[in-house]
């Protein structure tokens, strides 16, 4: 049966709440995933812009006895190069978790909060596991 205007609003933001914290922990960890694959590159970048001359051109030992201009740009073209492969990596080991996890089945729709007892013509609780929704988010 139907809810009440008050008690809509209020499963409303709590299905709100809940989607938008599921959102949050999916970013959360694309970041920690896509931070560790794509470190490689992120330090060879930096050590090659922090070298050059013409860029940062920092004073640190490393960089007047080991690291000159062409070495530098070296670096600045090997990290970008490296960076393709290793995002295709890092998208394929977060989708491979999330579905693993399954960590988009956790999104609600907000029409659960429209009617009681969970899906519209069923005596279901509201939550992933109690709605046999016709639409599935991987195949």
């Amino acid at each position: 049966e139907p809810r009440s205007p008050c008690c809509c609003l209020a499963w409303t933001l709590v299905i709100g709440t809940m989607n938008s914290l599921v959102l949050l922990l999916n970013l959360l960890l694309m970041f920690v995933i896509f931070t560790i694959v794509l470190l490689p590159t992120i330090v060879v970048v930096y050590f090659g812009f922090q070298c050059h001359s013409q860029v940062l051109h920092s004073s640190a030992r490393y960089c007047r006895s080991i690291l000159d201009d062409n070495s530098s740009s070296a670096l600045i073209i090997l990290g970008f190069v490296i960076l393709s492969p290793l995002l295709v990596v890092a998208m394929a080991t977060y989708c491979s978790l999330a579905r693993r996890l399954q960590l988009l089945g956790c999104l609600q729709p907000y029409s659960l909060a429209l009617y009681k007892g969970g899906c519209p013509g069923q005596g279901a609780p509201c939550w992933p596991r109690g709605c046999q929704s016709p639409l599935r988010v991987w195949v």
